[in-house]
């Protein structure tokens, strides 16, 4: 896969950011934090990750290049929301966007708790394979689980009948276009 070069200038918007939202943190919860890693190395079409042991914020550079400033915005206080939850509460018995998630987005860092990003994902999105059921549903299945099912190492049921998803089949008319 090619490596997405992030600008300079949205690396520091990103990093100024983060900083402002982890002072607004550290000031109402009067505890000291340490500053997160940040990695440009999100994939699909995930946003951003919060990855908890590793104190770090991964983020999508696509989605980040095409949706500059929603993107500083939310997803950047919605990954350290994560963190900061983590190192406050644990993880016990703590839901990801539970009420300690909401409490932190909107009481600590003073942003909208929105679960999921509403950026387009058509740049990002990956291929995907149709398959049918006994109901006639479509269902798109990613490459990884297409192939899997192509090794027989797999197989998906439909949610609605129960029933093993096969690979649709391509008229001929429809596979020359």
């Amino acid at each position: 896969m090619k490596t997405i070069r992030v600008p300079i200038f949205l690396q520091q918007r990103v990093m100024s950011t983060l900083r402002e939202k982890l002072a607004l943190a550290e000031q109402k919860l009067e505890q000291a934090f340490p500053e997160p890693k940040l990695n440009y190395k999100q994939r699909g079409t995930t946003a951003g990750s919060a990855y908890l042991k590793e104190w770090e914020i991964r983020i999508n550079p696509i989605l980040l290049i095409e949706n500059t400033h929603l993107f500083i915005d939310e997803v950047v206080p919605h990954e350290l929301a994560h963190l900061l939850v983590f190192k406050m509460f644990g993880r016990q018995g703590i839901a990801p966007h539970g009420k300690e998630w909401k409490w932190m987005m909107q009481h600590v860092l003073e942003v909208d708790a929105n679960r999921t990003h509403r950026f387009s994902v058509a740049t990002v999105k990956s291929k995907t394979f149709n398959y049918t059921c006994a109901c006639k549903t479509t269902h798109e299945l990613t490459i990884r689980r297409h192939n899997k099912v192509m090794r027989g190492e797999n197989q998906y049921l439909c949610r609605r009948c129960g029933e093993i998803l096969k690979p649709k089949e391509v008229s001929a008319a429809t596979a020359e276009n």
